[in-house]
């Protein structure tokens, strides 16, 4: 991407304005994106839905931005991120406000399905804000695009507010109101990518479907899939499982432990950023040797049962919250650094590679909480849903230093370097 950078005249502002106008739409987009979070316990009450009709409401955007995100990322290679971006995010507010008129389950359901393309913007802003930057500032760029993550915090702190005040419609309505206008603002205050502008002035050749999907048979990208799997869709999943975990083990009020969940999503968002620097001074894979090691431990640490209630050894409510949020920490680090390799391996595929996987780490959000609670079904262990990302963890970490070994061997090419 920098070949194409250094290529192709902008002016020096250019890409500034794009990376922070992208991370402030996705900052939105997120907040739209975990609607359900908070509107969906009303709605829950107001249509008297059971645990798992409310799971899937919950689930619907989830899944569905999940799944789009490939779809997404290879259109901005091939139309471009300014216009995929802007369409995005005012195809999500019109779901988003459409969905304050739902007055049946289906309708609910229907609508979620729009919501989820608040989601999928991740892969148009991966690939959208790439081309702008050289190789060894792409890290430190994904990292602060990354942090937009924080839009779920938003929603769970300023949501409950507007709900109280003035029902859950009014929700919707406010944050597809703020989308929308928000995706004009893009629209106006942003250029097209330099990647797109050498496609559309015939410098460089459009690619195929097939060569856009391609890199996708290397086993590599799925490599990547899982690291980003554990590193976001775990971070996603324990945000959501951290309040029903600690009533139920600690017995903490609801409020308590909602709150200990959003202060656990901010700084885990946050500190995305700061792991986007850290990959472009040290090296993304280090940062994912430090991830996997420290994750290891803590997961194993968490897996232990609760203290008292018999157990000869468990862990107290302060050493959990401490080592869990260690943990995110090192998930946020993560999420950068795996996001750091993808243009250093397939700087002219990362709209199709990006958006694998960006898909598969939000199957992660979606996937993890219900093998969480199937988990404790089974065992009747709630530490259970540790000792899955235990594993998770060990494979993606043999997996990756037996490639990296093979890697060494191979000897390294250009490319891989600048993700090392």
């Amino acid at each position: 991407m920098s070949v194409i950078r250094n290529t192709q005249s902008m002016s020096a502002s250019e890409p500034a304005k794009a990376l922070w106008m992208s991370t402030i739409a996705f900052t939105l987009c997120f907040a739209v994106w975990t609607i359900f979070a908070i509107i969906g316990i009303r709605i829950k009450q107001d249509l008297g839905l059971n645990e798992a009709e409310f799971g899937l409401l919950v689930g619907t955007p989830v899944l569905t931005g999940s799944l789009v995100r490939i779809v997404l990322g290879i259109w901005t290679g091939r139309y471009g991120g300014r216009l995929v971006y802007t369409l995005t995010m005012l195809a999500a507010a019109l779901a988003t406000f459409l969905l304050s008129y739902a007055q049946t389950y289906t309708q609910m359901l229907i609508a979620g399905l729009g919501v989820g393309l608040a989601g999928g913007s991740f892969a148009v802003g991966v690939a959208y804000v790439s081309p702008f930057f050289p190789a060894q500032k792409q890290g430190t760029a994904l990292g602060i695009f990354g942090a937009g993550n924080v839009g779920a915090a938003v929603t769970k702190f300023a949501a409950p507010f507007v709900l109280i005040a003035w029902g859950w419609q009014a929700v919707a309505q406010i944050w597809a109101i703020g989308l929308a206008l928000m995706a004009i603002v893009f629209w106006f205050t942003t250029t097209d990518d330099p990647a797109f502008r050498l496609r559309r002035e015939g410098k460089v050749a459009s690619k195929s479907l097939a060569q856009e999907f391609a890199p996708l048979k290397n086993v590599q990208v799925w490599r990547f899939s899982l690291y980003y799997f554990f590193a976001f869709g775990g971070f996603v999943a324990l945000s959501l499982w951290l309040p029903r975990y600690l009533v139920g083990v600690y017995g903490f009020n609801l409020a308590t432990a909602g709150m200990v969940a959003a202060a656990y999503s901010i700084p885990g968002s946050i500190f995305r950023a700061f792991g986007g620097v850290v990959s472009d001074k040290k090296g993304a894979r280090s940062v994912m040797y430090v991830m996997f090691a420290v994750a290891a431990v803590a997961t194993l640490i968490l897996s232990l049962p609760a203290a008292g209630a018999g157990a000869t050894v468990g862990i107290t409510p302060v050493v959990f919250i401490v080592v869990i949020f260690a943990l995110g920490f090192v998930m946020s680090l993560g999420k950068a650094a795996v996001y750091k390799h993808i243009p250093a391996y397939y700087p002219e595929s990362v709209g199709a590679v990006g958006g694998i996987v960006g898909m598969m780490g939000g199957l992660g959000g979606f996937i993890l909480p219900i093998a969480f609670g199937f988990l404790k079904d089974m065992t009747g262990l709630w530490s259970s849903c540790f000792m899955l990302l235990f594993a998770i963890v060990v494979i993606s970490l043999v997996w990756m230093h037996l490639s990296v070994k093979r890697l060494d061997r191979q000897g390294l090419s250009a490319q891989a370097v600048a993700a090392t």
